[in-house]
């Protein structure tokens, strides 16, 4: 997640920009990565038009679509793509060093199902995906923002949720995971009460982690201090 806003700043245009739900600190991009976007953006990544993009000519055919929003290093979108294969997937994240390691490690294993966004991914959803377009969007580990005052920055906000339902298709699928205990709270609060959701594990549960979502080196460390993860899985009522 990137970008900044500091909406405390006394001029008119500063203090009606959306909140960001990231802070934009690309970090130092290694030659390899640099050499990434020359060599791969042509084939798998996606420029941000700002108009409904057409995603099964991109792939070359209508599988089931699946977005992952902030993928950070890419290690899970990878891990999803060599895997779910009849699958197609669309990755969104800001930083640029782990969009270019994605793009060469997608690169090296040429894969076919896989294309990449450096964006916004409220943009991107907004302008770029069409309603009911989606099977399913995961987000995992997103910025717990911990600190109350800048709660209104987390990116799981009632307006969010009622974009992503507009964007899934009847009987889609919402996949969150996180190891904070107040952000899963946080979580609970916005999704249970979004009625085109339903909590596959009932109101304020989760589920055991999905074989589809790897345990990351972090989150094996975490486990072993005693920290907690929880995975939470929302269906998109059809109908609703």
């Amino acid at each position: 997640m990137s970008g900044t806003n500091d909406d405390t700043t006394p001029d008119q245009t500063a203090r009606h920009r959306p909140i960001r739900s990231f802070v934009l600190r690309q970090g130092r991009q290694t030659e390899a990565q640099k050499r990434a976007f020359e060599l791969h953006w042509p084939s798998l990544g996606v420029d941000y038009r700002g108009e409904q993009q057409a995603f099964g000519n991109m792939f070359g055919r209508s599988g089931p679509l699946v977005m992952e929003v902030g993928f950070g290093n890419g290690e899970q979108l990878l891990y999803a793509a060599e895997r779910e294969t009849e699958r197609d997937f669309i990755g969104v994240e800001v930083h640029g060093p782990g969009v270019g390691r994605l793009l060469n490690a997608a690169a090296a294993a040429g894969l076919r199902n896989l294309r990449v966004y450096q964006h916004d991914a409220v943009e991107v959803l907004r302008d770029d995906v069409a309603p009911a377009s989606l099977d399913e969007v995961r987000i995992y580990f997103p910025d717990p923002w911990h600190k109350k005052r800048h709660h209104k920055r987390r990116l799981v906000q009632p307006e969010f949720v009622s974009l992503l339902c507009d964007r899934l298709k009847p009987g889609g699928l919402l996949h969150l995971a996180t190891d904070w205990e107040n952000y899963a709270e946080h979580l609970w609060d916005v999704l249970d009460a979004e009625p085109r959701l339903r909590n596959r594990a009932g109101p304020r549960g989760f589920v055991p982690r999905p074989e589809w979502r790897r345990q990351t080196h972090f989150e094996t460390r975490g486990l072993k201090l005693g920290h907690g993860v929880w995975d939470l899985l929302y269906d998109r009522l059809p109908g609703a």
